[in-house]
């Protein structure tokens, strides 16, 4: 990997009316002209995202926007729907707003929205070399802003220094194997390569475990299955944790005692993206799917498929023999503007490493909001395998007081609520 992913990165986003030199700063932070920058009104179109370092912030996603206030026909509407989506997955939000002019009443009324918010927000005066409008200095002060001029940059690096505070009001990602595994402890990973694995690469959440366990100075073990059972053997104490591809699950289950804890990359992203509790409720909903039940295939990147794709061919095969055979399977990439209550019986979502964690819990509010139950490949395909509650015990200790399934590779159900979720 050569960069952080931006599913990974801080998300700061600039917003503003039209023509209030959100452009020009966003060049200025980048150190380089990335957005068209001109006088005439709504030249930003689709949010522009860059990725960029920022001190104590880490790597961050700096995202310039189309005006909140250009709305004045079609084009101008798409524009501002694509602001709302950009500001919806913000961590932090930069209100852009000239130093020279009044404040307009869209500023008002998002800086009332948004200094009470959870969400950091500052508020940034452009235009810093020509003279001040009174009335947006004394609107402005409860804010505490700061003032940049873009043409000579005057003002950038205090506004970074601003911007790299905010790293104490942040709510970080949480690390792949954060409370699972400590110091000195051994962990195997099993990779398996197929016809889907990138050439000469591993798949992203591999990447990013086998990265977590090297900085918390863990021993990594990385085989594929047909050398798991050899370098197993070979280990002269039992490893803290074996970590597999979901897909084989089953074979991975049966190389290994039935007392080594087991999990998969998925299963881990599902805690570190989504909310285990609500993947857990989904298992509930698999025992209630009506005859013929409607189900979303959420994945989260435009990844090539293969003939035997996990989520358009094998996820689809395994629910029908399983769950119900008069399936209909829908696939996606983001949620359907119109969802309701009636658009699916279950949605089950990709591991998400391309999305951020904001996002994910986006997508599952919504579909709390309608009543739809959510699962994640790596929960599905576990329980398809029987591999319940063994897979989520490493995460979720209290669930290995679950009673186990006799007759290994027989899915069962757990009981609603005896997971605590």
């Amino acid at each position: 990997m050569i960069d952080t992913p931006l599913a990974e990165r801080v998300r700061i986003v600039l917003a503003g009316v039209r023509n209030s030199g959100k452009s020009a700063l966003f060049n200025r932070l980048c150190d380089h002209d990335i957005s068209i920058v001109s006088s005439k009104p709504g030249t930003t179109g689709d949010p522009v995202t860059k990725g960029i370092e920022m001190g104590a912030l880490g790597p961050v996603a700096l995202v310039d926007t189309a005006g909140f206030d250009d709305d004045e026909d079609e084009v101008g509407s798409l524009r501002t729907g694509k602001t709302h989506g950009a500001l919806a997955l913000a961590d932090a939000v930069v209100l852009v707003s000239r130093r020279d002019t009044p404040p307009s009443e869209e500023e008002r009324s998002f800086a009332a929205r948004m200094a009470p918010g959870k969400k950091p927000f500052l508020l940034i005066l452009t235009f810093g070399d020509r003279p001040a409008d009174e009335e947006k200095l004394s609107w402005a002060a409860p804010f505490a802003p700061l003032t940049v001029a873009n043409p000579s940059g005057e003002g950038v690096g205090t506004l970074r220094q601003r911007l790299e505070s905010l790293a104490a009001h942040l709510e970080p990602e949480r690390d792949p194997l954060e409370g699972l595994v400590s110091s000195g402890d051994t962990v195997v990973l099993v990779t398996p390569i197929d016809a889907s694995a990138p050439k000469r690469r591993l798949i992203l959440p591999q990447v990013e475990v086998l990265r977590d366990l090297l900085d918390r100075h863990c021993a990594a073990v990385v085989v594929q299955v047909p050398e798991l059972a050899g370098a197993y053997g070979a280990l002269t104490h039992r490893p803290q944790l074996v970590i597999t591809d979901s897909q084989a699950f089953a074979e991975v289950a049966s190389i290994l005692p039935q007392d080594q804890p087991l999990t998969s990359f998925s299963i881990l992203f599902a805690r570190k993206k989504g909310d285990l509790d609500i993947f857990i409720e989904g298992l509930h909903a698999l025992g209630a799917m009506p005859p013929s039940c409607r189900v979303l295939i959420l994945e989260a990147c435009a990844h090539h498929r293969q003939d035997d794709d996990l989520g358009t061919v094998k996820i689809p095969a395994l629910f029908r023999k399983l769950v119900c055979s008069g399936a209909t399977f829908d696939f996606a990439r983001e949620l359907p503007p119109d969802l309701n209550e009636k658009s699916y019986d279950l949605v089950i979502h990709c591991a998400g490493c391309m999305v951020t964690r904001r996002q994910m819990l986006l997508r599952l509010e919504r579909l709390r909001q309608v009543g739809i139950p959510s699962l994640n490949y790596g929960v599905f395909l576990a329980w398809a395998k029987g591999l319940i509650p063994r897979a989520l015990e490493p995460l979720l200790p209290e669930l290995a007081a679950l009673p186990r399934d006799p007759e290994e590779g027989a899915p069962t159900l757990p009981e609603k609520g005896s997971a605590g979720a």
